[in-house]
Formats: C-alpha cells, structure tokens, sequence
C-alpha cells in the first residue's frame, strides 16, 4: 500500500455515512495543564488560536461487573469504573453508586480508556477523497515548519464519526509527508463541533512533523530540486534548525539588549534622557523558524514519519546536535533492530501492526515488529493508524500485534497491549498526566466493548467523553448525520423515491 497523500495524490476514501451526534457544548473546561518542559521561550505572542473546547454535560456514572483494562497494565475481572462530573472517580471492584448516579450493567463486556490514534489526517484529508479535500500537505517547499494542520481541519470530516464508533476519543492530525518539515500537528477530542477550536484537546502541545526518506526526496528530487538524495534530506534539516538558531540567538540579544535598555531607563529616572538613546529595535519575525524554536526548546513534540533503521539513528544524531527531543517516530517498520536505541532514548515507536513492501524502505517489515519494540525496559510501543478506515479498527490492529508477539512467545498479556492504545499514545502526545488510564482524576474517556476488544467481533457499544456519552451502538435515532451528510441523505432519498 502506498501513501496517497504522502506523495500529494488526493486520497481515496470511502463515503460512509456519518451518524453525529449533536450535543451542546456548554459545562467547564476539565481543567488540564500540557505536560510539557519549561524553556526559555521562543519568539512569540500569545497563541491567537486557543482551544474553545468544553467538556458536554455529564451524568455521574457507574459502570459495574465489566472486565476492566486500566491501560496502567491491570486487569480487573468484574470491575467497577465510576466517572463523577466528567473524570474518573474510582476503579475497582464493588463500588457503590452514589446517589442519582446512572448504573451500567457491563456482565460480560470490557471497558477500556478510550483508545488514542498518535498519526491521523482526519480533517485536512477528509471525506470525500476529492482535490477540494486535499489540504494536509504543502509542497512549495521542503520546509514549511510555519504551515499547521489545524488551519485546514474540516470539523465536518465523516470520518470523525466512524473514527468514533471504534473507540477513538482522542487523536493528532498530522500534516502529510511530502515535506523534510511539513509544519505542526494539532492534538483533538473526537467530539462533534463546528469550529476546529471547539475540538482542540486542552493544553495538549502542538507536535512538528518531520519525514525521513523516499517521499520528500521523491516530491523534489522529481521536479529537479533539492533534496533528490538521502543526504540532501539531512542537509536539508540541519540548515533549516542551523538557520532557527541563529533566529533564536537574533532573538536572545534583541531581549538582553532591551533588558539593558530598561535598566538604564529605571536608573536615569527623574534624569535629563538622551535624545538619541531610543529602545532596541525586535528582529523580523520569521514563523517558519518560530516553529522550530519551540521544537528545540521543547515547547513542541516532534514526530517523525521514518521507516528505516539507519536513518531513525541519524535522525537521532540530528536531534543531539540541535537539542530537541524526538517524541516519536511514526511508521518506522525497522524499529524491531534498534527497539534498544529507541528505549534508551525514550522514543516512542508508532507503527501499524503488518504494513509492509508497499515501498523499498517498507521492504524489510516484520509483523513481529511492535511486539519487539515493546520489548526492552522503559520502552514505548504505539500502535497508530495513519488511515481513515485502520483508525476505524485500532483495537484490531493491536490485536494483531499481539497475536504475533505470543506466536514468538513474547507472553503479551491483553492489559499490558491496551497501553499500545492509551497510556503509551499519551505519553507519545504529551497528554499523559490527564488521559490514557483508568485513574482517579484523569479525564472520563471511556469505552464499553461488548466483548474482548483485540477481538475481530469487537464493537465499540457506549463510548464517553469527560464523563459524556457521545456514542451509542444501543440508540440509533439519537445519532443523527453530520451537517455534511444531511443533504446528501435527503437526497439520496428523494432520488431512490423517484
């Protein structure tokens, strides 16, 4: 299988009908704070585009009797999970209800964090898959740190829904990979709303995406321009954070200057002041190198779609040599020879569970390859979907995962597998501290599967967001068509009737 939109084709989708559901937003922000390192910050103003999420009115709720998979590698046979005013309040077995709360009999099925997709491009490559839809990558130029994926998302995206009836409640829309650098990635709640803002997981860090390989030196290496070669994609990266550290240094003096300038100010009080002694002047503001300040700052995660083993490394040096920290890298079908690597450089592996020799750096795939990446200590095995219908089955695909490392005889026990899904996504998106597990005062995002979830037959029946039920598998008529599809259901109606 190829990357459509890797390569900048418009990406095929199925039109599958989108059941929304149609909630007003109007309880308190949970409150969150982004888990991210403080640095001396990067040139900038105040972010102008904040998230306006807020979490829906919830219902103290107890769900009993089910088995429950923590996502902190613990299982619970006939557990109990209660979510009060939209974060989880107790798990354990034999809790009481409190009063007024609502109480699910869960015999017989399995309840789960809800699941976590760390590479989607929901939204900037919607459905339909036509020309119009296609916005996730910007391919003028092999680095475009400035463009972020979040001024494309389409809200009205069908595959937001179905991404929903799998269990997704939480996802990072990526840009595409045709670039060195394709710009920022934005972390969302799955929940229905008109505004991009309104889905914008709170205090979550922006991600930077970065591409390893054939795709940005087969986009300009196509059109005569550089990079055509492996090495020209480093030399590309190295100019491009080389040129942000001078911008950060430009930055850096302009503010010890204007510190002096203060200083001077304050002790000439009251003094005859210098006609010619005005304030330093702030350097032009660049937003590409912006972007890659708040990378090596640490201000922003960088996630980095690279399949071969020995360019993860160099991409490893890379990251040394300019001092930024590399969350995870995506895809990345050789991980299995360098899981040790990874760990040690607490790298998260974001795979899929068989993709393979689609493409010559894909040619040395091994199933086995997210179960060996789990193996060392302190490792960090994700599994990701970078698809609109695999997003739709990522309990599947870690089922998958799991099937072959216990073929090997890896012993992966089914609550140590969710955390490919939960808590190892989060810490991959930097979201940890609030979601990902079943702890007291993480957020509510919750899944009640009717059986064992790394089934084949497994179906997402309820799934909640900070404590709100935005799925139901039980009550068709209360899941309505997205705006999008409104139309098209009537007429597609109005024509059958014809």
């Amino acid at each position: 299988m190829q990357h459509a939109h890797a390569r900048g084709a418009p990406r095929r989708s199925v039109m599958i009908p989108l059941l929304g559901i149609l909630l007003s937003a109007c309880a308190t922000a949970p409150q969150s704070q982004a888990p991210t390192p403080q640095a001396t910050p990067a040139p900038s103003t105040p972010a102008p585009y904040t998230s306006t999420y807020r979490a829906l009115p919830s219902t103290t709720t107890l769900i009993r009797g089910a088995t429950v998979l923590t996502g902190t590698g613990t299982r619970i046979d006939n557990g109990d999970v209660l979510i009060v005013d939209g974060k989880i309040s107790a798990v354990g077995t034999q809790l009481s209800a409190p009063a007024g709360a609502k109480v699910i009999e869960a015999n017989g099925r399995w309840v789960t964090p809800g699941l976590i997709d760390v590479h989607s491009h929901l939204g900037v490559y919607p459905s339909p898959g036509v020309d119009a839809h296609s916005d996730g990558n910007e391919m003028v130029d092999p680095v475009t740190a400035q463009a972020w994926a979040e001024h494309a998302l389409w809200p009205q995206d069908p595959g937001f829904q179905t991404a929903l009836e799998g269990g997704i409640t939480t996802m990072q829309i990526l840009p595409g990979s045709g670039n060195l650098i394709g710009g920022r990635g934005v972390t969302v709640k799955n929940v229905h709303a008109t505004t991009y803002q309104a889905m914008k997981f709170p205090g979550a860090p922006q991600g930077l995406k970065m591409a390893c390989g054939e795709n940005p030196k087969g986009v300009y290496g196509g059109k005569g321009q550089a990079p055509m070669t492996r090495m020209g994609n480093v030399a590309g990266y190295r100019q491009a954070f080389a040129d942000a550290q001078a911008y950060r240094e430009e930055w850096n003096k302009y503010r010890r200057e204007l510190a002096e300038y203060e200083k001077k100010q304050k002790d000439a009080a009251g003094k005859k002041k210098d006609a010619d002694d005005k304030p330093p002047s702030p350097p032009k503001r660049d937003l590409k190198s912006d972007t890659l300040v708040g990378a090596m700052n640490g201000e922003i995660l960088v996630h980095i779609h690279c399949y071969r083993a020995d360019e993860m490394a160099i991409m490893i040096d890379l990251a040394n040599e300019f001092g930024f920290k590399i969350a995870a890298f995506h895809h990345a079908v050789e991980a299995y020879k360098i899981a040790d690597l990874l760990a040690q450089n607490d790298i998260c592996g974001a795979e899929w569970a068989d993709w393979w020799g689609f493409k010559m750096e894909a040619f040395d795939g091994v199933m086995e390859n997210l179960a060996l990446t789990d193996m060392p200590r302190n490792s960090c095995a994700v599994v990701h979907s970078d698809s609109p219908e695999g997003i739709q089955r990522l309990n599947q695909e870690a089922g998958k995962a799991m099937a072959r490392g216990n073929r090997m005889g890896l012993d992966i026990s089914r609550e140590h597998a969710i955390t490919w899904l939960t808590l190892n996504a989060a810490k991959a998106l930097g979201i940890d501290q609030v979601t990902g597990t079943l702890e007291a005062g993480k957020m509510g995002d919750v899944v009640i599967w009717n059986g064992d979830p790394f089934s084949v037959y497994a179906l997402a029946e309820a799934v909640f967001i900070d404590g709100a039920l935005v799925y139901d598998r039980k009550s068709p008529p209360a899941k309505p068509a997205s705006d999008f599809l409104l139309g098209q259901y009537e007429t597609a109606v109005k024509g059958s009737a014809q």
